[in-house]
Formats: C-alpha cells, structure tokens, sequence
C-alpha cells in the first residue's frame, strides 16, 4: 500500500491506546512524514489518557513532548493551545508531590503565562507556590502581578478567598486593601466591602463585621443603596453566619444576624425571601424555647405560606410543647393529605434532601422526645402508608411497635386489647409484605435487612406466646413468624423455631376444624392444616440433619396430624399414606392408640385401619416384659366392641374365630399377669356368654356350649365382684344347657323369647373417654 494512503496518526494513537512501545525508528519516521500540528494535538490527546489512568510521569512525557512539537512549528500551532499544554503538564506535576516537581510545575506554569496570560494559569501560579510552602512574601508578590496584568475584580477576590481557605489569612486581607486603591468605582467599593465584610464573619472577627454592617445599613438607609445583587448577597453573608451559629446551637447569636437581614428587608421594602427569614427566626426561638416571640413570627408567616412544609413543621413543634394534640393531628393529616395529592416539593427542598416524607419523619421524633406517643402513633403509621423507601418503613413499623408492645403485653384480657394485638399482627404483615418486595427486587440482602427480619421474627414469636388464650391469635402470629424467617439465614435454631411455628398452626386448625360448624368450613381448616403439615415435614427432614432428635415428638404427631386430616376429609391418598405407616419399623404404642382412636372420630369411619392399628397394638402390648395390663384391657375393649356389636344379632357379621382367638389371647395373659381389671373380665364374661346364646339361637350347639365355657373361665378369674355374679352364671348356664340337652328347635318362636332371657345386658364399664378428647389427650 502506498505511503500517502496511510492514516499515521491512527495507527500510532492505536498502538498507544494498546499499550505496545513506540518503535523510536517508526516515530522519527513519522515525525517527518506528519505535520507537526497533528502530532502535537496527537502528544497531548496520549497525555490526557495517562492522566486519566493516574499515570503521571507518562503523562507529562507525552505532555512534554507536545509542547516541544508545538512550538517548532508556531505558525500552525497558537500559543493559547502551548499555554494550555503547559498549564495541565503543570497541574500534572502538581498531582505527583514532592519538591522537584514542584520546581518543574512552577518553571511550566511560568512559560505557560508568557506564550498566554490565562486567569486559570495565574490561579495555577498561586495554587503552586501554596503547595510549595512559599513565604507570604512570596504569594503576595504573586498576588500583586495579577493587578499589573488588569485582571477583573471578581478574579482578585477569588484569589483572596483561596489564600484565606488555606489558612493565609494576613496575605488575603493585605491583597485585599491593595486593591481597594485600585478599583475606585462605587459598586466595586461596595463589592470589596461585602467581601470583606464576609471574610471577617468566616473567621469570627465578628465586632469588626458588624461595624462595618451597621455602617452599610446606615449608608444604605440615608444615601447610598445598593443593587440587588448586593442585596441579595448581604443576605446570604448574614444568613450564613447565622447557620454557622445554629450549627454550634449558639440560637441567640444566630437571631441576632437574623436580625439585621430583618431590617435590610425592612429598608428595602422587599419581600423575597422574608417568609423563608421569619421561619429560621421561628425555628431559633423554638430551640431556645420561647414560645411567645415564635407564635408571633408563624402567624405571620402562617398567613403568607400557609402550606410550605416548614410553616407546617413549625406549627406542629408549637402545638407538641403546648400539649395541643388536636392541633398537632392537623398538621400531621395536612401532611399526609399533602403526600397523598402528589403536591409539588419545593425544588429547593428537594436539592437539600429534603421532602415531605422528611418532614413527617421529624415530626415523629419531635413528638416521642415530647411525650406525644399517640401523636407520634398516628404520625408513624402515615409514614409506612405512603413511603417507598422500604428501610424508613421498617424502621417506622419498629418504633410503632416498641410504643405499642409494653402497654399490649401489660394488659388484662379485653376487647380493647385484643384491637391492639390485632394493630400488632397488621404491623407485622405490612414488614411482611415490605421484606417481600425488597428481597424479589434485590437478591444481594443488605445486613441490616437480615437483622430486621429477625427481629420481626421473634417479636411475632413473644406475641404468639402472649396470644396462648386466643388460639386463632396465636397461630396468626406463628405463620407471620414462621413467613418473616423465610429472610433468615438458616440455622438450626431457625429451623427449630419454623418447626413449632408450623406444628402449632397445624395443631390450631386441626382444633378449629373439628370444631367447625360446618362442613365445608371445617374442610378448609383441615385443608390449611394440611398444608402447615406438608411444610413442617420439610423443615423437619432439614433439622434432622443438624443434630440428634431422637426424643422429639414432632415426626410422630405430624404422622398423627396428617393421619387426621386426610380421615376427616377423606383425602383418596389415605390409603397409600396408610400402607407408609404400617411399614414403619419404630411405630411406637401411643401411636398406634391415638391412630386406632382417629380412624373412628367423626366425621371419619374407617374401621378396617381401627381394626388393624388396634391388633398391630395388641401384639406389642404382649411382647412387653411386664405386660402392661391396663392398656391391653382397654385395646381389648376397643377391639371386641369394634367386632361385635351388642345390637346386630346376625353372628354370619361377626369375625368369631378371630374374637375367639383373642378372647383366649386375653384369658393367657390374665392368668400370667396381675392386675387386669375386674370390670374387663366382667365385660369378656358377658360378651362370651351373649355369643354362645346367639350361636344356640342359630343351632351351633357345639359353639354355644363352648363361648358359655369361655364365660365361665373368664368368672373363675373373678375376684371381688365373683360373688356378685358366680350364682347368677350359673344358673343361666344350667338353663342354657338343659335347653340344649332337649334339642328343642331353637327358631322356634317360644325358644327365642326363652333364649332372649338368658341374655345379659352388657356393662360396658371399662369403655374408655371419646376418640375426640383421647385423641387430644394423647397428641
């Protein structure tokens, strides 16, 4: 390609901007081959790019080297563009400290001001010598060259106000009486003693100040006014002094500068900022607690800008140190219905941080600090209504909350109290709601939202905990408590507490929903539990991981709780979840009973689980060493009462050989055991004798004779109560067996009323309590 079509300025900015060393060959090539404007503006653009990586000392190379290629060649290259090369190579050895650099950037910004006198390259000058520690003399030699070179007075004061910010105060007033001779003009008189005027107050030399201000204002009343910009800046020097005052809480001393502002606006017969004046007066009487001289100023001010933010903030404070809670409310609502309309900030405001929102915020703190804890209330929930800001709503939900918990916890059981743990549990929900939005929208979760969630946490714990009497309270504050850990780090003492949040909401609505007046109410409350349960399980497989449980009841009752449900609502998984159970290796007694109890509590009917939970039951009761024979009595019970029914007569219904078996079971272990109670055995007696009889009213004679052989083996086991039946018993046996004896036709109509006689109304004495309360009484 020939040499003409090449774009060397590109291709060595390229290889710059790569970072790759300049071949010296290439560049004095080009150095012939270019004009020596492009490669002095292609030196500087390099020097910028290295400044802006903070590499310094290549920066000034590449700086350098354009200043010495610009100036080879001056009728392309002008000296406003040298000047400026020099005067940022001189801001660059500025940035690299020490003194050598120093001496260079000072000898740079020298021959920058000869190629071309520039303000920027003389305030360079001075900023250099300043970094250079030079003497005073020095700096106002400096300072002097500026006046020869007729430089504006807003310049010079510039300069003074930078000797004085660095502490070269005798330099800057000495400069400014220098060119006070040399800018003679009324107005800029006038400037220059603003200036100095403002200088004095900067450095609290306020006695002088303020000769000089009563001098102005005395000038200013009787023959020499001043323009308005000189006004206005006046005011901004008293104004200023005065806030530095307030900083310091020196309140009298800034009412005082405020009041020569005052009378300049009374001189000037303007009213521009007066208002905004009359509030900072109202704001420093407040501070210094005169009520008086305040509510005089916001009267005024009231009836200028009713509506300005800070009237109404200065309303509230006088209405909160007077006790008026009625008008303090006003304001409050005014600023609530202000954020609600959307009103328009002030821009002003806005700037300096401040908004509406702000406003309401220190109103809160005004009033707590006060003793104003129901304004505060009402003052608090408008500020998590209608903030967006999710950290200013969770720290207006805790502070409602520490107000309202103490008098909550302190109180006796009442309507009113359950409204405010009712307030409570709508506070809890709203941080709920709050946690949820910030943690959907920003993944990386800040310390301080963690910290928050948890402390909602375990306050919605103590007032669940608090809540025991009102059970439906209490479950709500669990399920807000077990929702907040959600935005917990998981640890075991987490999974803990969402382990028993889950279990007792479980538990509440298993409660409500046998309880619940209809149908369909109570399947949904049972539907609920269900889903409480299906959560528990999975926060119980994870807590298992972490440590030994083994004497944690919680498997077992979310066994029982689920079993209930899916009885209660017949749930068509029942019989799966069942076989489940059944092939678990560590199913302990109580299980077991409390399962066999379930199956047949209302609205449930399942016998056939009944039957097998309840023989599942009677096999461990055997195996136990001793055999606890107050348990198996009442499993037995249970059973045989499950099997035969007193009122069905059709034996074809009845499973006899299996009660048999067990009715033989029951006498071994009467006979190997003490203890069985003497009320089970009359009831075994009595259902083995009613047996025969219905088994010799179908002509089974053989069988009759033998369950009326049981009956009697179950009266020789009789102690007590032995006399009471043996006579009778025998009897009814006598007669039984004179009838079988005479093989009379037992259909026959006179033989049934004859062995309708013979049989005994059960005594069902060793029934055990309802399903429903046993079931309750074992979980």
């Amino acid at each position: 390609q020939s040499v003409t079509e090449w774009n060397p300025v590109r291709i060595c900015s390229y290889k710059f901007q790569e970072g790759k060393t300049m071949n010296l060959y290439l560049f004095t090539y080009l150095c012939f081959l270019l004009q020596t404007k492009y490669l002095h503006v292609l030196c500087y653009n390099l020097g910028i790019e290295a400044s802006k990586r903070n590499k310094y000392k290549e920066s000034s190379f590449w700086l350098g080297q354009s200043y010495e290629i610009g100036k080879m060649d001056r009728r392309s290259v002008e000296p406003q563009m040298l000047a400026k090369t020099l005067r940022l190579l001189a801001t660059i050895y500025l940035n690299c400290g020490g003194e050598a650099y120093y001496t260079k950037a000072f000898i740079a910004i020298l021959i920058a001001n000869k190629e071309h006198l520039h303000p920027a390259g003389l305030f360079l000058k001075m900023r250099i010598l300043m970094k250079g520690n030079s003497c005073n003399e020095e700096l106002l030699e400096a300072a002097k060259e500026i006046l020869y070179l007729a430089m504006p007075l807003e310049f010079c004061l510039s300069i003074i106000q930078f000797l004085i910010d660095n502490k070269r105060e005798s330099v800057g007033f000495r400069f400014l009486r220098i060119i006070s001779d040399n800018f003679k003009s009324p107005e800029d008189r006038k400037r220059i003693l603003l200036f100095y005027i403002d200088m004095l107050l900067q450095k609290d030399q306020d006695m002088i100040a303020e000769e000089k201000i009563k001098d102005l204002l005395k000038g200013y009343q009787t023959r020499s006014r001043l323009t308005r910009d000189l006004v206005n800046w006046l005011h901004n020097i008293l104004w200023g002094k005065a806030s530095r005052s307030v900083k310091v809480q020196k309140y009298a001393d800034a009412l005082h500068w405020y009041s020569y502002s005052l009378k300049l606006y009374e001189y000037d017969k303007a009213d521009l900022d007066l208002i905004k004046l009359k509030r900072n007066m109202v704001s420093c009487y407040l501070s210094l607690k005169q009520l008086d001289k305040a509510k005089e100023a916001i009267a005024e001010v009231e009836q200028k800008d009713p509506t300005h933010v800070f009237t109404r903030y200065y309303i509230f404070k006088i209405a909160i140190m007077e006790g008026d809670a009625f008008r303090a409310l006003q304001v409050v609502s005014a600023l609530k219905k202000s954020l609600m309309d959307g009103e328009s900030e002030d821009r002003g405001l806005i700037e300096a941080g401040v908004s509406t929102l702000t406003i309401l915020s220190l109103s809160i703190d005004f009033a707590l600090e006060n003793g104003q804890q129901f304004v505060a209330e009402r003052a608090l929930e408008y500020l998590c209504q209608l903030s967006k800001d999710p950290k200013e709503v969770l720290g207006g939900l805790k502070c409602l909350m520490r107000i309202i918990l103490p008098q909550a916890f302190h109180m006796p059981e009442s309507e009113y109290k359950k409204k405010e743990m009712g307030r409570l549990w709508n506070y809890l929900n709203t941080a709920l709601l709050k946690f949820s939005e910030y943690f959907n929208e920003a993944p990386s979760t800040l310390d301080y939202m963690v910290n928050d969630a948890n402390w909602f946490r375990k306050i919605a714990w103590n007032l669940a905990v608090q809540s025991e009497k009102d059970l439906e309270a209490m479950k709500n504050f669990f399920m807000v408590s077990y929702k907040l850990s959600l935005f917990c780090p998981l640890d075991q003492g987490l999974l803990i507490a969402q382990k028993t949040c889950l279990l007792v909401a479980a538990a509440v609505d298993l409660d409500r929903g046998r309880k619940a007046p209809t149908i369909c109410e109570q399947n949904m409350l049972l539907r609920t539990a269900l889903e409480q349960i299906k959560k528990c399980k999975k926060v119980w497989n994870l807590l298992k991981k972490t440590g030994d449980f083994s004497g944690d009841d919680c498997g077992v009752l979310l066994l029982l709780y689920e079993f209930e449900v899916k009885t209660k609502t017949n749930d068509p998984s029942l019989s799966r979840f069942v076989d489940s159970v059944w092939k678990m290796p560590d199913l302990e007694c109580r299980t077991l009973e409390t399962m066999a109890l379930l199956a047949m509590d209302k609205p449930a009917y399942y016998p056939t689980i009944a039957h097998k939970a309840m023989k599942k039951l009677l096999l461990m009761y055997r195996k136990q060493e001793p055999v606890d024979v107050l348990k198996y009595s009442v499993c037995m019970h249970n059973l045989i009462k499950l099997l035969v029914a007193d009122e069905v007569w059709n034996i074809s219904l009845y499973p006899l050989k299996e009660v048999r078996s067990h009715f033989k079971n029951t006498l071994s272990i009467i006979r190997q055991n003490e203890g069985y109670p003497e009320e089970e055995i009359v009831w075994l007696m009595i259902k083995s004798w009613n047996i025969g009889i219905l088994m010799s009213s179908k002509n089974k004679y053989i069988s009759a004779e033998r369950w009326a052989a049981m009956a009697l083996d179950f009266l020789g086991h009789l102690s007590t109560l032995k006399t009471s039946y043996e006579a009778k018993v025998n009897l009814l046996y006598a007669n039984l067996m004179e009838i079988l004896d005479k093989k009379t036709d037992l259909r026959s109509t006179e033989m049934t009323e004859q062995l309708r006689a013979l049989i005994v109304p059960p005594e069902d004495q060793g029934s055990v309590s309802s399903t429903n309360v046993a079931a309750q009484n074992h979980l």
